[in-house]
């Protein structure tokens, strides 16, 4: 009884010692004593200095009553590191120095506190719907002409729109049915990709309806559809950590044309809000291990499957229900479509 017992307890006694330690602040062991701000670095860089985990930047940051929100560090502040009483932490002033932290004049106006994440890479992918069913799609205002007999149109002119029985507001955002994104395992599709046609604001409320189109990036098709605008979608104050439970996906797409996936780049993964994922939640990307022929066993070459490795760090920050955009936040490696993402 006892030899059958004593490895489960072990198994269990080794899991939850990791899942402490996955909690616990783990410092990087190639960390610098200090270091100075430059324009361009982002708060997840800075952390990544020290921390062996950029998401728990929260815990180091507590450590140091000196640096009150670190939303206000700015270029050319030093950061010093140290132990206090055991404890790791950060610093404005050199370990044993003045703690007294006195006012200074920023060297340039244009100077901003650093931000968690590099907030260009993903601003474009806030605003306009980006992914939707095949029922919204089915479901969705569609246009039907234009203004003045036109046989496109685009901004400053005016189009008739189909199927807006209760407008949901005065501004709405046309698309066009994009690339389905599709399950790399079971091939079921998981949304279409909306690809951004106009804004338009609507001018009278009929059968059809009359929409002015403010701002166009191609040409008004006929059979192009709307849906509201996303208002209050623009969101930059994100709080990267792992999801509270398991999740394992995979990277289905690239935005931008490349095939070769780095640092900064966008992508969209198989996963979604109906599997728990929220912005801000972090995921490690791991390349999947290639398929080699060992010659060397028997007569006959066998397929191996080499291990996955650890290639990135990616954070969500758009999640929809089934698939969600996600910025490559750590690339330690190039990372390709199909390449697995999982909790950390």
């Amino acid at each position: 009884m006892f030899s059958r017992t004593l490895p489960a307890v072990l198994l269990f006694l080794a899991l939850a010692c990791a899942a402490v330690r996955a909690d616990e602040l783990q410092i990087n062991p190639n960390h610098p004593d200090q270091y100075t701000v430059v324009r361009g670095d982002t708060l997840w860089d800075i952390s990544g200095r020290f921390l062996q985990h950029p998401w728990q930047w929260p815990e180091l940051w507590r450590n140091n009553p000196l640096i009150k929100d670190p939303h206000w560090i700015y270029p050319g502040d030093t950061l010093y590191f140290s132990y206090v009483n055991g404890a790791p932490r950060l610093s404005l002033t050199p370990p044993g120095g003045d703690e007294k932290v006195l006012p200074k004049v920023r060297e340039s106006a244009v100077d901003r506190a650093v931000q968690m994440i590099p907030s260009d890479a993903i601003v474009q992918f806030l605003n306009s719907p980006k992914v939707v069913s095949a029922e919204e799609l089915q479901n969705a205002p569609y246009v039907i002409g234009f203004v003045g007999e036109h046989l496109i149109a685009g901004a400053g002119d005016g189009v008739y729109v189909r199927g807006i029985d209760e407008p949901q507001s005065l501004g709405y955002t046309i698309f066009r049915q994009g690339k389905p994104y599709v399950d790399p395992l079971s091939q079921e599709i998981l949304g279409y990709e909306a690809q951004f046609v106009a804004d338009a604001t609507l001018q009278d409320i009929g059968d059809p309806a009359t929409f002015a189109v403010n701002k166009s990036d191609t040409e008004i098709q006929r059979g192009d559809r709307l849906m509201p605008t996303a208002a209050g979608e623009m969101a930059l104050n994100y709080f990267p950590r792992p999801p509270e439970k398991r999740v394992v996906g995979s990277i289905i797409r690239v935005m931008g044309g490349v095939s070769q996936i780095g640092q900064h780049d966008v992508v969209v993964i198989d996963r979604g809000s109906a599997d728990g994922l929220e912005a801000g939640h972090t995921l490690d990307v791991y390349r999947r291990g290639q398929m080699i022929l060992d010659r060397y066993q028997s007569q006959q070459p066998v397929a191996v499957k080499m291990p996955d490795e650890q290639a990135g760090v990616l954070m969500v920050f758009r999640p929809f229900e089934r698939v969600s955009y996600a910025l490559v936040m750590k690339a330690t490696a190039a990372m390709h479509t199909l390449d697995r993402v999982q909790t950390p």
